[in-house]
């Protein structure tokens, strides 16, 4: 009997000890799942997270090409408007001059000159509402960037690269010259 007890306590420490082992396994394996999902759990966030910022990058994107289109739309627009309205003005400028020739021309008939000064007028308010403003540099130095001469003049009296003398009225929208004045320079 002393044997059997003996060998009754050996296996019920084994069976503790494996009990024990195997609550220790089963222990390490539960902290391993746990620690395995918050593993998987942060990955996930993680990814969330790298989505959500490629995502708003993305947006950032679209939102700044967005804007430069419709800015650059804008200034197109803008040149557009400019270039048709000087090309339009450009085709009506031969009759401004040739009123402006009439203005100059001597009658004796008042309400004749009175009907073209008014024309005239008129036609100069239509330029000025487009904004278009005439160049006319008499006086002033020679600009080629406004004006062409087309001849040139000795005159003590008048400075070096003066214009002396407008023969055609320029005109400009902005910056952009629509006509350039055709001038006589003195002392080139």
């Amino acid at each position: 009997m002393a044997f059997e007890e003996k060998d009754m306590e050996e296996l019920e420490e084994e069976v503790e000890t494996s009990e024990d082992t195997e609550d220790t396994e089963e222990k390490e394996e539960n902290t391993e799942e746990h620690t395995e999902e918050p593993a998987d759990e942060q990955s996930e966030e993680d990814k969330l997270k790298a989505e959500l910022a490629e995502s708003k990058d993305k947006y950032l994107r679209l939102m700044a090409e967005y804007d430069n289109f419709r800015k650059r739309s804008a200034k197109e627009r803008l040149e557009l408007s400019a270039s048709v309205k000087g090309d339009t003005v450009a085709d009506i400028l031969p009759v401004i001059d040739n009123f402006e020739r009439a203005l100059n021309t001597e009658t004796e008939d008042e309400a004749y000159k009175q009907g073209i000064e008014m024309i005239f007028k008129q036609f100069n308010d239509a330029l000025t509402k487009l904004g278009i403003e005439a160049i006319d540099p008499v006086g002033e130095t020679f600009d080629p960037n406004i004006a062409n001469a087309v001849n040139q003049i000795e005159d003590p009296e008048l400075g070096e690269n003066v214009v002396a003398q407008v023969f055609q009225k320029g005109y400009r929208i902005g910056d952009k010259v629509i006509r350039y004045a055709m001038v006589v320079v003195a002392n080139p």
